[in-house]
């Protein structure tokens, strides 16, 4: 599984005191159990609810290709809402 992001804004995610973490530190969701749904049909993007350092987390990515073959474009995240918690819960 390859990921790429802007750098810069995953500085200025990590800086937030709401966000706390960068999309380095969020590739971890993806090697823990977690939930996944579709967010939205144009660009297709998928949410993403798991676990990063003991915090539930969502995450926003595309699924997109270059030469070398399809990747994940990590958009945003942020500390998932009561409702996110409830979702990861009732499916995992």
């Amino acid at each position: 599984m390859r990921f790429k992001f802007d750098l810069n804004k995953s500085r200025r995610l990590r800086e937030n005191r709401k966000r706390g973490i960068g999309f380095e530190e969020a590739q971890e969701i993806f090697s823990l159990p977690y939930y996944e749904d579709s967010r939205s049909d144009a660009p297709m993007q998928f949410r993403v609810i798991g676990w990063v350092n003991e915090q539930l987390y969502s995450l926003i990515y595309e699924v997109r290709e270059d030469a070398v073959g399809e990747y994940y474009h990590l958009v945003t995240l942020w500390k998932s809402t009561r409702e996110e918690q409830r979702l990861y819960e009732e499916f995992n």
